[in-house]
């Protein structure tokens, strides 16, 4: 089951992505970011009962809320006409969150590509934070490039791959090979996107265009 939420973590992350680079109006960012945070959170819920007390169970399943929750304040902040400040400093909470869970999927749960992915994760909401919290909108548009990326190499790629039973989490292979894409990625993005965003950024949230605002997660009971 979180292999497919995974794969829909992927599509809202390149919807709220191309919605920071002006390509999609914060408004028809919304239904996106309800369905998708709808899932992220009745997923986990439903593991946390179906858990059995099972410790790893509900430890693994709590961080897929954080991400439910950021999808959902990213409606609600465009509906509502919030200023995003409240989502940032929710962020900066996730990432550092987001932190902690890449090292347990490092030692306790030994998935070290999980364990690149949860800190990419991290990355793009200090980025979130950073754009709407400190109000560096001068990151508009790389923050949603990032987003872009994300989507598609830590959410729809690790989807079809557990989907098919190819990925291979015990491998530090792959955890390298998502290393250096995102360090190559990331860097060479920031590169192309440096200059100030040329969108105002509205007040709200990490997936904004012109109009509004708008915003990231899944692996079954591990991952966002």
């Amino acid at each position: 089951m979180g292999s497919v939420g995974l794969l829909y973590v992927g599509a809202v992350l390149v919807i709220n992505g191309l919605a920071l680079l002006g390509l999609v109006s914060a408004r028809d960012a919304v239904p996106i970011n309800l369905f998708v945070g709808g899932l992220q959170v009745l997923t986990p819920t439903w593991l946390v009962f179906s858990s059995g007390g099972d410790p790893d169970a509900v430890l693994a399943a709590s961080g897929l809320f954080l991400f439910g929750f950021t999808y959902l304040y990213v409606a609600m902040g465009t509906l509502l006409g919030l200023d995003g400040t409240g989502l940032g400093w929710f962020s900066a909470f996730v990432a550092a969150c987001a932190l902690v869970y890449s090292g347990l999927n490092f030692g306790r749960f030994d998935d070290p590509a999980f364990g690149v992915v949860w800190l990419m994760w991290a990355f793009l909401w200090f980025l979130f934070f950073l754009v709407l919290a400190r109000g560096r909108t001068a990151l508009t548009r790389y923050t949603g490039a990032v987003a872009v990326a994300q989507g598609i190499v830590t959410g729809a790629v690790p989807s079809f791959m557990l989907l098919t039973g190819t990925w291979a989490p015990n491998t530090t292979a792959t955890a390298v090979v998502l290393a250096v894409f995102a360090v190559t990625a990331f860097v060479g993005l920031f590169a192309l996107l440096r200059r100030p965003a040329t969108v105002t950024l509205p007040p709200t949230t990490p997936g904004t265009s012109e109009d509004s605002q708008a915003s990231t997660p899944n692996k079954e009971h591990r991952h966002a």
